[in-house]
């Protein structure tokens, strides 16, 4: 039976497209509050930006389900006097991708249309005919005569900078666009307080669906948003890399595959039982599930979550995507279907309570 239904798609898509660059979060953060209002009980946003739901208010037990709402993004870093826009990054941007693409600029006038500029095949002769992009030299062209003209149209620096480049389904098998990295687990969570209404659910805790910010820049939103809730349980939800396709080692990255399943992750900052939970519960309503394991740190929200107040049972359950922090993010449907899937039935396991001790 499909989860996904043709409302939740036309929020993906929606989502998808606008604009959330780590630390200016909030429209999509908007969208998001708006889809999942009917599903929650209540609602909360700290000052930096990170939203949650609520269901079933005010029990001891916590437990949190989670995702971020950020995407990679660029910085105006300095404008030359011929009005050229030089960029840092904001989060793990790819400059390697960046030349011919078409960009926007966030001011407040609005969107400024740019594009990465680069210097033409022929041009590129003696030492400069392997010329590749790097952080130094790749450059903003938004079509001004010069310095002057850039700041006319609100353009300063410290203005952020987004690929304009949508969502789209390739192959009726795969969503394709930028920020699936990790709009999608939003998407996921959203979906898992939708079934749960919809099914009518009554779940013996309290339920958050927390929505963080500022993941890409170091976990920060969850660093804050765990001391603020400071939950019994984490459930957390990301992205993970494909590694099927070329030039990916699956011997260095592991061996994981789009269309095979979520993939469950084993590192020092995931609970064991916790991680057994899921893997019963994957087991038992046969869905498919895939196996990596991370040295020291999963680099994801997990850790901020496990490591915060005093210690919380996490568990990542991670969505394999091509293509991570490109425009071209590729998630196998059947995969988001089942990542959905997996955490709605690992949250009916857990009971009042639970106690994860080890003994």
């Amino acid at each position: 039976m499909k989860i996904i239904n043709k409302k939740s798609e036309t929020f993906l898509e929606k989502y998808l497209n606008n604009a959330s660059p780590t630390g200016f979060e909030a429209p999509g953060q908007q969208l998001w509050l708006d889809y999942i209002k009917p599903y929650i009980d209540e609602y909360h946003l700290d000052h930096y930006g990170t939203l949650y739901g609520v269901i079933n208010p005010g029990q001891e037990y916590k437990v949190v389900i989670e995702g971020h709402a950020d995407e990679i993004s660029w910085y105006v870093n300095y404008i030359t006097k011929d009005g050229f826009i030089n960029v840092i990054r904001n989060g793990g941007s790819d400059h390697i991708i960046a030349p011919s693409k078409k960009v926007d600029i966030h001011t407040s006038k609005g969107v400024v249309k740019g594009v990465f500029g680069w210097p033409a095949i022929h041009t590129r002769k003696g030492k400069d005919v392997n010329l590749s992009p790097k952080l130094e030299n790749i450059f903003i062209d938004v079509g001004a005569k010069n310095k002057e003209e850039v700041e006319e149209m609100g353009v300063h620096v410290g203005c952020v900078i987004t690929y304009e480049d949508t969502f789209h389904k390739l192959n009726d098998r795969y969503y394709v666009g930028r920020a699936l990295d990790n709009r999608v687990g939003g998407f996921c969570i959203a979906e898992v307080a939708r079934l749960l209404k919809e099914k009518k659910k009554k779940l013996p805790y309290t339920l958050y669906i927390v929505n963080s910010v500022q993941e890409e820049i170091g976990l920060r939103g969850a660093e804050m948003i765990a001391e603020t809730i400071q939950p019994d349980v984490a459930i957390v939800t990301d992205v993970c890399h494909d590694t099927g396709t070329p030039l990916v080692n699956a011997k260095i990255h592991g061996d994981i595959k789009s269309g095979a399943g979520p993939s469950l992750t084993y590192a020092p900052a995931v609970h064991n039982k916790l991680l057994q939970l899921v893997i019963d519960t994957a087991e038992k309503k046969k869905i498919p599930f895939q196996r990596s394991a991370s040295s020291r740190t999963t680099g994801t929200d997990t850790d901020a979550f496990a490591y915060s107040n005093g210690g919380v049972p996490s568990v990542l359950i991670s969505l394999p995507l091509r293509y991570m922090h490109t425009t071209v993010e590729m998630a196998h449907i059947d995969d988001v279907e089942n990542v959905i899937r997996l955490i709605y039935e690992s949250l009916l396991v857990i009971k009042k309570n639970h106690d994860f001790k080890y003994f």
